[in-house]
């Protein structure tokens, strides 16, 4: 089953269930008006949304049109938590070993993990507006699952059985504004922007063999300015699966339904599989080369991240933005309600 959220003027925008092949839809309004409210009670409306679906892909729904990316929000436009883990080891030692730092035995053993803004999530093909090309403007290339409700101290094995959905993500770092949050010691605020998401989100039986082991076992395909320069695996590689994730996240809290938690960059081992973010890039032109020559995202540029079934299928749809500058407007002052 195929998710998106439509936008409709609402900060929650309306459910809408998508086909398989994602050129139709139709509004699940007569089951949940909002994705939120179908996960607060799955077990009673997710029965309902799949047999929408099936329908839909037959042939058979009513009320039925063409499914355009443009007019989606991210799956969840805002959610109860936003944890973004940094489940790709490689990612976090290229990053050490072009600063010349060692690498933590801890760091293979207990994931990175750091809680990010969850109140206003970007749509697939919204603008990444910035204030500054200064501030080292990156895309990285992520998966995110979407859970349900899961109890404090929840083992991996158990947190399997909460995992809903699935969506790709657009994690916006600003890398030049890192270091010095991160000298402070209290992690990042300013460095890391609203994320964007996928145009719709997937249950794990629509990866097929490709979901196993808490890994979607498939590439992930980044183009930046109409050049490819990434395809990872997003199986390979990921030292700790979404159900590690999970249960690290839920050693000291509950994890309530609608909670977000990304795999941090997708990055291989292998080098020419390219890579989903500049910074791993301009780290291995460190490691090379002593200095890192590839900029960051400039205004103008655009970023598209996709994945593909075995068939050459888009799963999830796109992520496909374009970085545009920020334009302070007037605060206007409310007319009070007489």
């Amino acid at each position: 089953m195929k998710l998106a959220t439509l936008k409709d003027g609402t900060r929650d925008g309306q459910l809408a269930v998508v086909s398989r092949d994602l050129k139709t839809a139709v509004l699940a309004d007569g089951i949940a008006p909002t994705l939120q409210r179908a996960l607060d009670d799955w077990a009673f409306i997710a029965p309902q949304l799949e047999d929408l679906s099936a329908q839909l892909n037959d042939g058979n729904a009513h009320r039925s049109f063409a499914f355009d990316p443009a007019r989606c929000m991210a799956p969840l436009p805002r959610a109860y938590q936003w944890a973004d883990g940094s489940a790709y080891v490689n990612h976090v030692e290229l990053v050490r070993r072009s600063r010349n730092a060692e690498m933590p035995a801890s760091f293979w053993t207990e994931p990175l993990m750091y809680q990010g803004g969850a109140d206003d999530f970007i749509g697939p093909t919204d603008d990444i507006v910035m204030g500054s090309t200064d501030w080292g403007i990156d895309f990285e290339g992520e998966v995110a699952v979407i859970t349900d409700d899961l109890s404090m101290g929840v083992s991996p094995a158990q947190a399997g059985v909460g995992i809903r959905l699935l969506m790709l993500v657009n994690d916006v770092s600003l890398r030049n504004l890192i270091p010095a949050e991160l000298a402070k010691g209290f992690g990042f605020v300013q460095s890391k922007p609203a994320s964007s998401f996928s145009p719709v989100a997937v249950t794990p039986d629509e990866l097929g063999p490709a979901w196993h082991e808490g890994r979607v076992h498939l590439p992930l395909r980044t183009t930046w300015n109409g050049l490819q320069v990434g395809s990872p695996d997003a199986g390979v590689d990921m030292v700790f699966n979404f159900t590690q994730l999970i249960a690290h996240l839920a050693k000291t809290r509950n994890v309530r339904a609608g909670s977000v938690i990304g795999s941090g960059t997708v990055s291989n081992k292998d080098a020419t599989k390219g890579y989903t973010c500049i910074a791993e890039k301009r780290c291995l032109e460190m490691i090379a080369d002593g200095a890192a020559t590839t900029p960051f995202m400039q205004y103008g540029d655009t970023i598209r991240i996709e994945m593909f079934d075995a068939a050459g299928k888009s799963i999830f749809g796109a992520i496909n933005q374009q970085v545009v500058e920020h334009v302070v407007e007037p605060v206007l002052t409310r007319k009070s309600r007489v």
